[in-house]
């Protein structure tokens, strides 16, 4: 298994939630200090570098008109960190191709990149949360043709090298398309693309992609890798399905004690407590199919969306969107939630979120990579082959949760009452 260190690079300083009605696309730049970004740019650049010493990968992505992620060129910050590390593989997951006017440049920049950390970028594409929409201008119908038609123009540019070809698509127009540099990789950078829905995986397996989803909980994200599987058996790429062609995103925080995992779980989950979104925002018209819309109409609800309404520890950690503990208990977490949905070859640990300052965030990043990587490696090597889910029950077992200290408190003191009360 590989563990890739993740943050959103976000700026948590803002006015009172109830002071604006969405933190992302409408939210005034007034709130942004250039002087406190820069030294928010500074640490997170350097908690990556730490990461990339301590023997982890490293991720980032991209955002716009938001504080949740204050990365809007992440081919940028990814080009610091290929002159910055050493050792990492470079994940951008990724760029929001659907939203792009030129493909051709991203394959461009890509390539650029790949020449830079010598051959360490492991290039990222993703359709675009519907927050986007705005910030870029850009139509929310027909997203997914567009991603495709512009990723297999991308993925044809790094490929041509005897000059100039022409493309002609739905949505797509370029006359002499010849890419310099071309990328340090052959034939091309590993390809990752995103997606939380069991139709957009089932297109990803059956491209051969590496497929990423992201805090999809247990069932959830069984389905999705179910589905990646069937593409990809259905494409004739054979039965097995190696396990590094599937990763999970969590929130991850990994303490000495039970009390320091707490205290800093508790912070990272300002990733999902500060995210008011105005409805206007949340599902422009033509995003998502008529089918999905009816769904939402009849009450149903993302397993995240539900969660967010009542967010803890302890429940994020039940609902498999976070893994928190000592060593022991964030590694048993992670193999189960593993075995569950039938193996994943990468965990994509967003090790840092909101007001969970530098050294706390240095603590998590090197309690993860010195005392459950190891392990993790060992146990889920890349040579294993996904498709073969547990029967568990969805929810780690009580001894591998993580309570807060007034829980494990109240229990303590329930438990005696019952004891006694037995005992009589």
């Amino acid at each position: 298994m590989q563990a890739w260190h993740f943050s959103e690079t976000a700026y948590p300083y803002l006015p009172p939630a109830d002071s604006y009605p969405s933190i992302r696309v409408s939210l005034p730049n007034k709130n942004y200090d250039p002087r406190k970004g820069a030294e928010l740019y500074d640490r997170y650049l350097e908690e990556w570098q730490i990461a990339d010493e301590e023997g982890m990968e490293i991720m980032l992505n991209e955002h716009h008109q938001t504080a949740t992620c204050v990365d809007p060129a992440a081919p940028l910050m990814l080009a610091a960190l290929a002159r910055l590390t050493k050792r990492a593989r470079l994940l951008i997951l990724g760029n929001p191709i659907a939203n792009r006017r030129q493909p051709i440049r991203v394959a461009e920049e890509m390539a650029l990149i790949d020449v830079l950390s010598k051959g360490r970028l492991e290039a990222g594409f993703v359709r675009g949360v519907p927050y986007e929409i705005s910030p870029a201008n850009s139509n929310p119908v027909r997203m997914n043709e567009r991603f495709w038609e512009a990723l297999d123009l991308i993925c044809k540019a790094w490929q041509s090298h005897d000059g100039p070809f022409s493309h002609e698509g739905r949505f797509f127009h370029h006359r002499n398309i010849n890419i310099w540099p071309r990328q340090w990789q052959d034939p091309h950078p590993p390809v990752w693309v995103s997606t939380t829905s069991a139709s957009g995986a089932y297109e990803v397996g059956a491209h051969g992609f590496i497929q990423a989803t992201f805090l999809t909980g247990w069932d959830t994200t069984r389905k999705i890798f179910d589905s990646y599987r069937k593409g990809w058996r259905e494409s004739g790429r054979g039965q097995d399905i190696p396990n590094h062609r599937l990763a999970y995103a969590a929130l991850v925080y990994v303490g000495e004690t039970e009390k320091e995992a707490h205290e800093g779980a508790e912070k990272l989950l300002w990733y999902v407590t500060a995210n008011k979104v105005a409805p206007q925002y949340a599902n422009p018209p033509g995003y998502v199919p008529v089918a999905a819309n009816v769904a939402m109409m009849r009450g149903g609800e993302h397993p995240l969306s539900a969660f967010a309404k009542g967010a803890s520890v302890e429940a994020a950690i039940r609902g498999g969107f976070m893994f928190a503990g000592t060593p022991e208990q964030v590694y048993q977490q992670i193999k189960r939630h593993n075995d569950y949905v039938g193996g994943y070859g990468h965990i994509l640990n967003m090790g840092q979120a909101g007001f969970l300052e530098h050294e706390d965030s240095v603590k998590g990043i090197r309690n993860f990579a010195r005392h459950v990587y190891p392990r993790l490696k060992e146990d889920f090597p890349h040579s294993r082959i996904s498709g073969q889910p547990s029967e568990l029950p969805g929810e780690p077992p009580e001894k591998y949760m993580l309570y807060s200290s007034s829980t494990v408190k109240m229990e303590r003191s329930v438990g005696g009452q019952l004891g006694s009360a037995g005992a009589r």
